[in-house]
């Protein structure tokens, strides 16, 4: 998707490389209005095939992995000069990650386990500098713990059949249909959401962006 060229006091352009409602609604809850470019990726086989080289990776490390994965494939695709955000999301349980649910049945056991305990989400965020050859590269992870409330099996089987859980990391959300049964977070609620806003900050002030450089609304 090529990029319109624009003046030189105008914003810089943000690409969002995700196709999630949820990240693109935070950020124009902000102000910005991102260019979406959904990554191609196939996230299976780039965790499969770091596992393969590393060996045991962190769930955070996942997400960042993943996260720059998706960056680095919209960047081949934009074809004007912009700033390029990929972003990836997991859950961590017991040590174990999980991302979007296969099918109901996995919705549902899943949160049977998450029920009245605890979980940590992480979100990698992985920010490409496009507009010159020698433009910053880099990313960095945010972790929020998320409580879990006490919600009965059929609580549970009433959310499942929505469809929401099966379109989430997770399978769950903040800011939809499973509000009400998130009880409590330690965190960066944004970052439940999808995108770590205040990260985001950070990771521009390190490319020498401002924030209201990216600001456009």
């Amino acid at each position: 998707m090529p990029l319109s060229p624009l003046p030189p006091d105008s914003p810089v352009p943000l690409v969002l490389g995700s196709a999630s409602p949820a990240r693109l609604k935070t950020l124009r809850s902000a102000g910005v209005e991102p260019i979406v470019l959904v990554s191609e990726v196939d996230e299976d086989l780039v965790v499969a095939e770091a596992l393969e080289r590393h060996g045991p990776i962190e769930p955070a490390d996942i997400a960042l992995l993943l996260a720059r994965a998706k960056a680095e494939d919209v960047t081949t695709r934009t074809e004007s000069p912009a700033l390029v955000l990929g972003c990836d999301s997991v859950l961590e349980l017991d040590g174990q990650i999980h991302g979007k649910p296969a099918d109901a049945e996995e919705a549902g056991a899943r949160w049977r386990r998450m029920r009245g305990r605890s979980g940590v989400l992480h979100t990698g965020h992985w920010l490409v500098d496009d507009r010159d050859s020698g433009g910053a590269t880099l990313g960095a992870t945010a972790s929020t713990t998320v409580y879990f409330a006490q919600v009965s099996d059929a609580e549970i089987d009433a959310y499942v059949a929505t469809g929401e859980p099966l379109r989430v990391a997770g399978a769950f959300t903040i800011d939809g249909l499973g509000g009400p049964f998130v009880a409590g977070i330690e965190g960066d609620h944004h970052n439940v959401v999808g995108l770590s806003l205040p990260l985001l900050r950070d990771l521009l002030a390190d490319a020498g962006v401002g924030w209201f450089d990216v600001v456009n609304r």
